[in-house]
């Protein structure tokens, strides 16, 4: 279980540039996950046969060659609820191998099916050392 953490600025030669769930299940909780890369699958997390849930996470500015905010394969079952997924390249989610993603009452750039799913600029803020926080106009 993770829960108000910050995984930003990693980096990796393969897979998970913040966090990478291989047969295995995980609580993500109030984290932030930002700014990693990875040379090929799941800039921000790469999920392979693994369930984690994630609630109330931002997942942004990761890169990847392949699912730049979450790359999922191999009968994976990720859920996310109540998370901005945005401008992590080249997409946001990637499912590849049986994967299914659950997303709701998310902010998802580009879009997401889901009950609850928004695709609008969530208007981030910095405030000195204070990163990712949402501005007044945030939808």
């Amino acid at each position: 279980m993770l829960s108000n953490c910050t995984i930003s600025e990693n980096t990796a030669s393969n897979h998970g540039g913040g966090f990478e769930f291989v047969n295995s299940t995980a609580t993500i909780t109030n984290c932030s996950i930002t700014d990693n890369h990875v040379s090929f699958y799941g800039g921000g997390c790469y999920v392979s046969n693994s369930s984690p849930i994630f609630t109330n996470c931002t997942i942004a500015e990761n890169s990847a060659s392949r699912g730049g905010g979450l790359d999922c394969n191999s009968a994976s079952l990720p859920v996310l609820e109540n998370c901005i997924l945005w401008n992590d390249t080249p997409e946001e989610i990637h499912t590849i191998g049986g994967a299914h993603v659950t997303v709701s009452y998310s902010n998802v750039d580009g879009g997401w099916e889901g009950e609850g799913n928004i695709d609008a600029d969530p208007d981030f803020r910095s405030v000195g050392p204070l990163a990712w926080l949402l501005g007044p106009g945030s939808p």
